[in-house]
């Protein structure tokens, strides 16, 4: 890969010498889905740049109990990867490979000598910081004042979204466990929106409406 090609997968870096840096420091991963990018307690070797694919953000408790934050798309990068390089402390969340994904990983001493000499660089951990907070808000705001059901609306739509397709390919236990709840109350809301016809239900698989967003947004 040469800067013009990493150009066109990060549009936000024009300089030439940062897309040079971050070829010639990196390392250019391809990585499958259900991978495990990284553990809660796992020390940050690197900061993961999504070039293409999507890896999914979750919080762990001590009962291993999981909770979906956020996904990475491209051209995005993990604040809590950043926060940890920085203080040196072990990873809080555990990362997950979504679909096929190509990411290029930068080690701690490069993005911290990045951070020093490339402005652009400087501004997209900072921006990365902005967004990731606002984000964790929603999904605390959601734990926290949302019901169940309406958490179960949005995160159809947030998949729909990520996955741009109709078709949720997945087990209403994935679903309960990135929710945080138990796969019988899942799968009673997932059977009420049938019920209404907003979605249809087949073997691990959801089909979903056109007009999905419009008939929760009502």
């Amino acid at each position: 890969m040469n800067p013009t090609e990493l150009q066109t997968l990060l549009p936000n870096f024009t300089d030439p010498n940062l897309l040079q840096a971050l070829l010639d420091k990196g390392q250019l991963m391809h990585l499958e889905p259900g991978k495990v990018l990284m553990e809660p307690g796992q020390f940050v070797k690197m900061v993961p740049i999504v070039l293409e694919g999507s890896i999914k953000i979750l919080r762990m408790d001590e009962e291993g109990k999981e909770l979906f934050l956020y996904y990475l798309d491209p051209g995005e990068t993990c604040a809590l990867s950043l926060t940890c390089c920085t203080a040196t402390k072990p990873s809080e969340i555990k990362a997950v490979v979504e679909e096929p994904t190509t990411l290029i990983g930068i080690p701690i001493l490069a993005h911290e000598q990045f951070t020093d000499e490339y402005k652009q660089w400087k501004d997209f951990v900072s921006n990365t910081y902005q967004r990731r907070f606002h984000e964790m808000l929603l999904a605390l705001d959601a734990v926290a004042f949302k019901r169940m059901d309406e958490r179960l609306m949005r995160y159809i739509v947030t998949k729909m979204k990520q996955y741009k397709s109709n078709e949720l390919h997945t087990t209403h236990q994935e679903i309960a466990n990135e929710l945080g709840t138990s796969r019988e109350v899942i799968s009673r809301l997932l059977k009420q929106l049938e019920k209404k016809k907003w979605i249809e239900l087949g073997r691990n698989v959801i089909y979903i409406r056109d007009d999905f967003e419009e008939l929760i947004a009502r």
